[in-house]
């Protein structure tokens, strides 16, 4: 079974901590304030520190903008330059954010710590197989191209840059609509949550 969350359908909601606007595709479960996992996207028009989310790991993806440089807690930094750079780090660390030079867009992943991520960027050039076995949750945020679900079971569906794909107990084909001989690989981001 595959869901798809188009980015139209996102929820606009302010940051926890008051500093900017995050629009939310998907909580589960979809109420309350606790959670186990939740995928939003996250607009950051200033340097500040980041929300406290004890408890959960977070995954970050440069979505658009010139850049993100992050200062932890615990003294480590890390840069996002260029679209689809990411980080995953632990969401009770303290967090602080300073743009490169302008507005940013982050696509963040946040997972309760009773459960477990595996999360990556892919860049396909040829269709790719991504699964679902029973009892996880697959997720795809296409990032620049168009791509094409395609089910074992004759199904496709087009999934838009910034939409969500959530694949559970099944198998798609992943496949980029706009391939061409000089076309650069798409920029996927492809995450299972298990427990």
């Amino acid at each position: 079974m595959h869901q798809i969350i188009r980015r139209s359908s996102f929820t606009a909601l302010p940051w926890k901590n008051g500093g900017g606007i995050t629009h939310e595709a998907i909580r589960v479960p979809p109420t309350g304030d606790v959670f186990l996992w939740r995928v939003s996207v996250a607009q950051i028009d200033s340097s500040g520190p980041f929300s406290d989310f004890a408890g959960y790991d977070r995954n970050m993806v440069l979505l658009r903008g010139r850049g993100i440089a992050l200062e932890f807690g615990d003294g480590k930094q890390c840069v996002l330059r260029s679209v689809g750079d990411s980080v995953e780090f632990d969401g009770a660390t303290p967090t602080r954010c300073e743009l490169l030079d302008g507005p940013c867009v982050d696509l963040n992943l946040m997972v309760s710590k009773s459960l477990r991520t595996a999360a990556r960027i892919e860049r396909t050039s040829e269709p790719t197989l991504v699964a679902a076995i029973r009892g996880e949750t697959t997720l795809i945020f296409g990032i620049q191209d168009p791509l094409s679900l395609d089910s074992s079971a004759g199904e496709s569906a087009r999934l838009e840059p910034w939409d969500l794909a959530i694949l559970e107990h099944c198998s798609v084909q992943l496949s980029n609509m706009s391939p061409g001989e000089d076309s650069a690989p798409s920029t996927v981001f492809i995450a299972t949550i298990s427990p």
